[in-house]
């Protein structure tokens, strides 16, 4: 009955710390069943909020038949207690302290912000910018890429951007839930996709499009904030009053390891390449409109710099260098042909000229095992 009692509170020791971090972060097979498929979140979302009770009831089971067994038994007895104890101490340690996380990404310490004028970094740099109520910001994918999310005021606006090297998608949110302002931290990944807590109900929400996927506020949406990716320099030419954000000190060498990252000649499992078309690893381009999603290929598009398409009955224009062809600046606009009201701009290519809606599209870089998983119905663009 000891002995039983005793192997009861190992496993009720052991299990639960691996199984809550397994199910959250790469580990070989723990992120791989279909996005819609949520089990393995639901597991290790009710394991974190009840981890606690689960590490009384088999430390209860554990206390007595080790006390019983190194008070009378012999050095061999007491070996075959006090290694399964020093596991069990080991797996605590290793799965709360050192394979969470929000421990090893942690939050900026000091966030600077520095005029164009005064930025020195590589102009050929990846950042994400964001432009509210006339102001604009950027923000390096090197750097917000290790801290996963910054929290910033962008025009008198709160706004949350984020960044998942794994899946190579970078969003941008509104920090209000239900009419109050949140605060968020790295709790893990679903689908390769970084997860964030909120630290008022403790629900779990996806980077990739800002939905709650467990927890109290599950299904709710974060309002989603445009944003776009192009290079620093670019993002100086477009925005000569705008602000970017500068390395911390405190994480300098957490940086390092992501320089080659912009380029895509990182070599990583998880954050590296494929630089063939359509692999897992390679990088796409996608948009969606009125429904329907497209993936566009990245080398394709590096070729010609453009492509004009017609999604949902309407012709766009997706376009990898905009007007600087050195800018890998990402944009996607309705083409003029059935909409005149609304020309502003025009776009000219090998073609001609075409003018441009008004209105942009929502449209991402992003690795292709990514796209295709959280829009399991895109469709691929093949070219004419």
């Amino acid at each position: 009955m000891r002995l039983t009692g005793f192997l009861l509170g190992l496993l009720l020791l052991i299990v639960p710390e691996v199984l809550r971090v397994y199910y959250i972060m790469p580990f070989p097979g723990s992120q791989e069943d279909v996005a819609t498929d949520l089990r393995q979140v639901n597991i290790a979302y009710w394991l974190h909020h009840n981890v606690w009770w689960l590490r009384l009831l088999g430390l209860a089971l554990v206390v007595g038949p080790s006390l019983h067994y190194l008070r009378i038994g012999g050095w061999g007895r007491r070996t075959a207690v006090l290694l399964p104890l020093a596991l069990a101490a080991t797996v605590f340690y290793l799965f709360n302290f050192k394979f969470m996380a929000d421990k090893m990404f942690l939050p900026v310490e000091h966030k600077v912000m520095a005029a164009v004028a005064q930025d020195t970094g590589d102009a050929a740099d990846l950042v994400i910018a964001v432009e509210r109520n006339g102001e604009a910001r950027a923000y390096p994918i090197e750097l917000i890429g290790y801290h996963h999310q910054v929290l910033d005021t962008i025009g008198g606006e709160a706004v949350m951007i984020t960044y998942c090297t794994v899946c190579r998608t970078g969003r941008a949110f509104s920090p209000v839930v239900n009419g109050a302002p949140e605060t968020f931290r790295l709790v893990g990944m679903d689908h390769f996709n970084a997860m964030f807590q909120d630290n008022r109900t403790g629900s779990w929400w996806r980077q990739v499009n800002g939905e709650c996927v467990a927890g109290p506020l599950k299904g709710t949406l974060l309002a989603e904030v445009p944003c776009s990716q192009m290079t620093r320099g670019a993002f100086t030419r477009f925005h000569q009053q705008g602000l970017v954000m500068q390395p911390d000190p405190a994480f300098t060498k957490e940086y390092e390891g992501l320089k080659d990252y912009d380029e895509g000649t990182m070599v990583s499992s998880l954050e590296g390449r494929d630089t063939a078309s359509w692999q897992a690893k390679s990088w796409v381009v996608g948009t969606m409109h009125k429904g329907l999603s497209r993936a566009y290929d990245w080398n394709y598009l590096m070729r010609t710099g453009s492509i004009i398409d017609t999604l949902a009955g309407d012709s766009i224009l997706i376009s990898v260098n905009g007007v600087d062809f050195n800018s890998r600046r990402i944009a996607a606009h309705w083409l003029n042909t059935e909409y005149p009201a609304f020309s502003t701009a025009s776009y000219h290519d090998g073609k001609g000229s075409h003018s441009l809606k008004e209105a942009t599209l929502p449209v991402y870089q992003e690795f292709w095992h990514s796209w295709r998983t959280f829009h399991p119905n895109t469709t691929r663009y093949v070219p004419k």
